[in-house]
C-alpha cells in the first residue's frame, strides 16, 4: 500500500460509526421529538458525507462536530414541516404561504370533521349513500347561477378534468394570447397535452379576432371545445384585440361546440364595488355570458381552502363527473368542510368573516393606525422602528398585481443587515415573513391577521435582541 492510501485509510477509521453517532447523548432531545429512525437516517447521511469528503482528501471531523452536523440535518427536516407563519409581505394571497387564510368557522369546521367520522358520502335522512360535496355544489350553483357544480382539489385539476372529459382525442381551440404560464411552471399547452386533446392555436399574441375562431372551426371539424383562459397576472397593452366571452359563446353555440372558461381566481362578488379592485371577472358574469363550463380556484379571492370548482351546464357536469379522473381528483373531507363554511359566509352576507375579503376591504387609514400602535408598543420595549406608506398586492395570480395601499413597520438594525434580520424573523417562533426594501425590513400591516399582534411584536423584539 502506498503512503497516500494508508493516510486515507487512517482518516476513514476516524469517521464516527453510525451507531455511536446515533446514540450520542446530545441527540436525546431530538430523539424524543423526531424518533429513532430519523436520528439513524441523519447519522447515516452525515457519515456518508464525511466519507466522501475524506476520499476527496479532507479530514474527518471530531465526534462533537459530527453530532452538530446530525443536529443541523434534523433541524432542517423539522423546519421543512408546515408551520404557522405571520405574513408581513403585504401579499394577501401568497402562494408560498398557502394563499387564502381560512375564516375561524371554516378552520373550526375542518378541525371538527378531522377529529372523528363524518357524513362525507352518507345521506343521514335515508341512511344510504350520499353525494360528496352536495352542499358545496348547492351553494356554488346558488351563488353563480349555474345549473350544476363539481369540486376537485385545485383549479389545474378542474381544467384538466373538464378537457379530458369533453375533448380527449379531439381538438381544442385557444387564442395564442392566452397560452400563459402561471406560478410553478404550470403551462396551458402542457395541460392540454396531458388531457389528450389536440391544441389548435388561433390569432397572434396581441390580436385575436372572432374570425380566427371561425376559420379554425372550418378547418378542423374534430374540434370539441373552445378554451378561454383568463391571463391572471399577465397583461398585454397597446395594439391588442380580443373578442368578448359572450361573442365566443355565441359562436360556440352556433357551431355546436363547448366553451370552457379557465377563470383562475374565483371571484364570487364584484370586487370593484366591494374593494375598489379592477380586473377580476366574476364567476356569475362568465356563466351569464354563455360559458358552458367555468373553472376557478376556491383558495384565491374566494377565500376558502385549496380546491377547484367547475360550474355550468348540467349535462356537461354529468359527463365530467363520470370520467374516472374525477375520483382521483376529488376533494377530501376537511377541505370540503372548510369550503362549506366559507360559502356559507357568502350565502348570508358575512363578507368580513372571510379574511381575504376583509383584508381587501380594510381602509388604509385603519392599517396605519394599527401599525402605529405596534410602533408605540415596540418603543416601550426599547425597539425603535418607523411607520411607512407602502403598496401591497392581492397576489395569487389575480388583479395583474394591482397595488393595494398599505402601511408597514420599517425595521433597520445597526448591527444586522436586512437579509440577516429577515432570516432571524423567518426562523423565529412564531415565524414572520417580511419583505426587504432598500436594505430595510418591512412588515406590512394589512396581511397580519387579527390576533397575531402580540406574537408579532415578541418576534420582532427577539430578532432585534443581540445574541452571544
Amino acid at each position: 500500500m502506498t503512503e497516500p492510501d494508508a493516510i486515507v485509510r487512517a482518516r476513514l477509521r476516524a469517521v464516527p460509526k453510525v451507531d455511536v453517532l446515533a446514540r450520542h447523548d446530545a441527540l436525546s432531545p431530538a430523539r424524543r421529538s423526531q424518533g429513532d429512525a430519523a436520528i439513524v437516517r441523519a447519522a447515516r447521511e452525515v457519515t456518508a458525507a464525511i466519507r466522501r469528503a475524506v476520499l476527496d482528501g479532507g479530514e474527518a471531523p471530531s465526534l462533537d462536530e459530527a453530532v452538530r452536523a446530525v443536529l443541523a440535518s434534523l433541524d432542517a427536516a423539522r423546519m421543512a414541516r408546515v408551520r404557522r407563519v405571520i405574513n408581513g409581505t403585504g401579499v394577501l394571497l401568497h402562494t408560498n404561504l398557502g394563499r387564502a387564510p381560512l375564516s375561524s368557522s371554516a378552520a373550526a369546521r375542518a378541525a371538527d370533521v378531522g377529529r372523528g367520522y363524518d357524513a362525507l358520502e352518507l345521506d343521514l335522512a335515508t341512511g344510504g349513500r350520499g353525494r360528496r360535496g352536495a352542499f358545496v355544489e348547492h351553494a356554488l350553483t346558488t351563488l353563480t347561477g349555474a345549473e350544476a357544480a363539481l369540486v376537485v382539489n385545485n383549479n389545474a385539476a378542474a381544467v384538466l378534468l373538464a378537457l379530458t372529459a369533453l375533448a380527449s382525442g379531439r381538438g381544442v381551440i385557444v387564442s395564442r394570447g392566452e397560452l400563459v404560464e402561471i406560478g410553478g411552471g404550470f403551462r396551458v399547452p402542457e395541460v392540454l397535452a396531458r388531457s389528450g386533446a389536440r391544441m389548435i392555436e388561433v390569432g397572434t399574441t396581441n390580436r385575436t379576432r372572432l374570425a380566427d375562431y371561425e376559420r379554425a372551426l372550418d378547418e378542423h371539424p374534430d374540434v370539441a371545445v373552445i378554451l378561454s383562459v383568463h391571463p391572471g397576472n399577465f397583461r398585454i397593452s397597446g395594439f391588442t384585440e380580443q373578442p368578448s366571452l359572450s361573442e365566443v359563446a355565441r359562436l360556440a353555440e352556433a357551431r355546436g361546440k363547448w366553451l370552457v372558461d379557465d377563470l383562475g381566481g374565483g371571484a364570487l362578488l364584484d370586487l370593484r364595488e366591494l374593494a375598489g379592485l379592477e380586473g377580476e371577472p366574476v364567476v356569475a358574469e362568465r356563466v351569464k355570458a354563455g360559458a358552458h363550463l367555468v373553472c376557478f380556484s376556491t383558495d384565491k379571492v374566494l377565500g376558502g381552502p385549496q380546491g377547484g370548482a367547475i360550474v355550468g351546464r348540467a349535462e356537461l357536469l354529468a359527463a365530467v363527473r363520470r370520467d374516472p379522473l374525477a375520483r382521483a381528483l376529488r376533494l377530501g373531507p376537511m377541505p370540503t368542510a372548510a369550503l362549506e363554511a366559507t360559502l356559507e359566509h357568502y350565502l348570508v352576507g358575512e363578507l368580513d368573516a372571510v379574511p381575504v375579503l376583509a383584508m381587501m376591504r380594510q381602509p388604509a387609514d385603519d392599517v396605519r393606525r394599527r401599525v402605529e400602535g405596534w410602533q408605540a408598543a415596540l418603543a416601550e420595549r426599547g425597539v425603535a422602528v418607523m411607520v411607512v406608506a407602502c403598496e401591497g398586492r392581492v397576489g395569487g395570480g389575480t388583479f395583474a398585481e394591482e397595488p393595494v395601499p398599505s402601511y408597514a413597520l420599517r425595521i433597520a438594525c445597526e448591527t444586522l443587515g436586512a437579509d440577516d434580520l429577515a432570516r432571524r424573523l423567518r426562523l423565529g417562533e412564531p415565524a414572520v415573513l417580511p419583505r426587504i426594501v432598500e436594505d430595510a425590513v418591512l412588515v406590512d400591516g394589512r396581511t397580519v391577521l387579527d390576533g397575531e399582534d402580540a406574537a408579532l411584536l415578541d418576534a420582532i423584539v427577539a430578532a432585534m435582541t443581540p445574541r452571544s
